[in-house]
């Protein structure tokens, strides 16, 4: 016997369908990262992003924050020899094809996710979370200097704002493209693949990041949205490029998909109204 639906039904079985596909087809993507309680950022925001962009994701948990849209109130570091033991399980066992690395919290869980990582073959985006959106600092000084020595040059791609890069190179925050660009070729020559600087952070109509290689740099733009919603666009923007290696883009490629993403996730993020303080983007905009 054969069944007629109405056409959203059957539209929407459609769509259901294709997401089975996608999933039994979908690449393996991990993130080292902490938990943000409120969802919006860290572990939370970067599994919400595979998910959106048909990557499977799988995590690593480096720290637990009690956190929410106005700021984090506290930080508890899950200890190096637990991370260790996640990362062992998930490696063994799972076929990553890419990994992406976020909050580290001190310099003991730098030093077990770069021992963790040493026999891994695929790409590895670095997103260098130091500072949260409200300003709270998430990493300890020690531990930027053993993210410079340790992870900077398992990097194919690290991505820091621009108090971030300032803070890698060691210079003031850049005014220009031509100084994001120079603080770019600085965190090179630490040991980087590539570098991606994002100009959130700076004014003017576009939102411009430069994406630096020893071979040249690439200039993606997007209009500026006027938001309060910012919460986690750093970690969905690198979760997004690691989604993107994952599914076997190059890193032009990654990077151009993944700035479209964020750019629709924050001007869809008016639709959410979460939170008091900085809300999340809608990370799944494409589909509610």
């Amino acid at each position: 016997m054969m069944h007629t639906f109405p056409h959203d039904r059957r539209r929407h079985l459609r769509r259901l369908e294709r997401a089975r596909n996608t999933l039994q087809e979908s690449a393996i993507a991990l993130t080292i990262a902490g938990s943000d309680s409120s969802g919006g950022a860290g572990i939370q925001a970067d599994l919400k992003t595979f998910s959106a962009l048909g990557v499977y994701g799988a995590s690593v948990i480096t720290a637990l924050t009690a956190q929410n849209t106005q700021g984090v109130q506290d930080v508890h570091a899950v200890p190096p020899d637990f991370v260790a033991a996640q990362m062992r399980s998930v490696l063994a066992d799972l076929d990553i094809r890419a990994v992406k690395i976020g909050m580290l919290a001190n310099a003991a869980i730098v030093a077990a996710v770069a021992e963790g990582l040493a026999d891994f073959k695929g790409p590895v985006v670095l997103d260098p979370v130091m500072v949260a959106t409200s300003g709270d600092p998430l990493i300890d000084a020690q531990a930027v200097e053993t993210l410079r020595a340790r992870l900077l040059p398992r990097a194919d791609l690290i991505t820091p704002n621009l108090p971030e890069a300032a803070q890698l190179a060691d210079r003031p925050i850049a005014r220009n493209e031509g100084e994001m660009e120079a603080q770019a070729h600085v965190i090179l020559q630490l040991g980087a693949k590539a570098v991606l600087v994002k100009g959130g952070h700076s004014e003017g109509p576009e939102a411009v990041d430069l994406l630096v290689t020893p071979g040249g740099s690439l200039r993606l733009r997007a209009s500026r949205i006027v938001t309060k919603n910012t919460h986690g666009t750093g970690c969905t923007l690198s979760s997004a490029i690691a989604a993107e290696l994952a599914k076997g883009a190059a890193l032009p490629a990654a990077c151009h998909a993944a700035k479209a993403y964020l750019h629709g996730a924050i001007a869809a993020s008016e639709r959410l109204e979460i939170g008091q303080g900085h809300g999340p983007v809608h990370h799944f905009h494409a589909y509610w």
